[in-house]
């Protein structure tokens, strides 16, 4: 504050200060209403930022919505692909098995009653080209049947040892024909798994294994390790170099340039997909020319029951020579097949036997043979018949009209998980379609309860 008694210094000193704290006041105001300022135009900005990011994300989340549509619809698309390409490749299956069946049948009745030594060995070849078409036709089937999303999969106990027993019965022959000794150890094993799909994991090794082995054994058993059961196949064939380790599980890969060893190249790659479909671990151990070991992981299952394989134990289907034949004179059958040809397969082998066979193409056809009088002993039908009449429906039917439990083969095409289990409550018979003859010898032996 200016006194009047202040002389003129003092009084100009205290303006000086006076002013000072004036315009530092003012400079105060100034910076802070200019940050003010700064801030609000800031904001806005920031403001406008966000705006943009907003209508940016809005439009990426359309775009994702779009994408998402998109790949729903496409994967909508390849499921309905693939579940075609199931339907197809069954109902082609089946047209193509067939013929293959009657054919294979004709041929067998053939070289029966062929006494040309060059004739016979025509029927030879032609059957064996009969085999290989069979071999690839089915190994197509497990793949497309594995592919399929629609496949449920239960496991369930099965015993390693019956399921070892039923395989070394039918691996006896080829591997005895290219001079190895094949050994399956016994085990009291139980596992938890697929009965037809562990059987056919085994069943591709095995035969992959003779296949590939010139000389030597080949050698299948189960070792416990960690609370696990690990199925092995060894041979002592040539081994796989590490770099084709990985390369021998591609559809149609075949190591084997030459013709000397048969096969598609599919047994490995349906190895693969069924432990990958059934979550058992598969590892290979090969050392060039001092063979391979193949090993399936397996849990084991908490129960003692178990299966071993397609059929119960009592289905198991006598083994009866090609041609030491009883004749089952008297015997009186009915044949229920819809296609042509294999009727008349059929019907031909059958009477060859010895059998008298009336044949139908479908359930009420069958009715109408009962109704005029014919008296079967046995029943031999077909699964899939016309106009979804079916084998199942056929069997109860006769069984219904006749009062009785008429003795029944049901012969079929299909690769259904289910149809085992099917026939076996039915209390039938069950063949895969191509019928060997002697496989169908043997079952009417069974439904007559004849002993060869």
């Amino acid at each position: 504050m200016l006194r009047d008694s202040d002389s003129p210094e003092r009084q100009i000193e205290k303006l000086w200060r006076i002013n000072q704290a004036l315009i530092e006041r003012l400079d105060r105001v100034e910076n802070a209403r200019s940050s003010t300022y700064a801030l609000s135009q800031t904001a806005a900005v920031l403001e406008k930022e966000v705006l943009a990011r907003n209508r940016d994300l809005e439009r990426a989340l359309t775009d994702l919505s779009r994408t998402n549509r998109e790949l729903d619809l496409a994967r909508e698309v390849a499921e309905e692909a693939n579940r075609a390409k199931s339907r197809f490749l069954r109902a082609a299956s089946h047209d193509l098995l067939q013929p293959l069946s009657a054919a294979k049948l004709l041929l067998s009745h053939l070289e029966d009653i062929s006494c040309d030594p060059v004739q016979a060995d025509l029927v030879a070849r032609i059957g064996a080209a009969f085999d290989s078409a069979e071999e690839l036709i089915r190994a197509l089937l497990d793949i497309s049947q594995l592919d399929s999303r629609a496949l449920e999969v239960t496991p369930e106990p099965v015993s390693l040892g019956r399921l070892f027993q039923r395989l070394a019965a039918d691996f006896h022959g080829q591997a005895a024909a290219r001079g190895l000794d094949l050994r399956f150890v016994p085990t009291a094993a139980t596992v938890l798994s697929s009965p037809v799909f562990l059987r056919g994991i085994v069943q591709n090794l095995v035969s992959n294994a003779i296949k590939y082995t010139r000389r030597g054994r080949v050698l299948v058993g189960a070792r416990r390790r960690d609370g696990m059961i690990w199925l092995e196949v060894h041979d002592t064939g040539p081994g796989i170099p590490p770099a084709d380790q990985e390369r021998i599980f591609n559809e149609f890969e075949r190591l084997a340039p030459d013709a000397a060893v048969p096969g598609n190249g599919l047994g490995l790659s349906i190895v693969r997909r069924a432990c990958l479909r059934l979550g058992h671990e598969l590892t290979l151990d090969s050392t060039p020319g001092r063979g391979t070991l193949f090993r399936v992981q397996l849990p084991p299952a908490p129960s003692a029951a178990a299966r071993g394989g397609l059929a119960a134990p009592d289905q198991r289907l006598p083994q009866t020579p090609a041609r030491d034949r009883l004749r089952l004179s008297g015997c009186t059958a009915i044949v229920v097949e819809n296609d042509a040809a294999m009727r008349h397969a059929y019907m031909l082998l059958l009477q060859s036997w010895g059998v008298q066979v009336a044949a139908a193409a479908g359930t009420e056809d069958a009715r109408a043979l009962l109704r005029a009088g014919v008296r079967p002993q046995i029943l031999v039908t077909d699964y899939q018949l016309d106009r979804g009449d079916t084998g199942m429906r056929t069997i109860a039917a006769l069984r219904d009209d006749l009062g009785a439990c008429l003795p029944a083969l049901l012969v079929t095409a299909e690769r259904s998980a289910d149809l085992p289990e099917a026939a076996r409550r039915a209390g039938a018979l069950l063949l895969e379609k191509p019928v060997a003859e002697t496989d169908l010898h043997a079952a009417v032996l069974r439904l007559l309860q004849v002993q060869a």
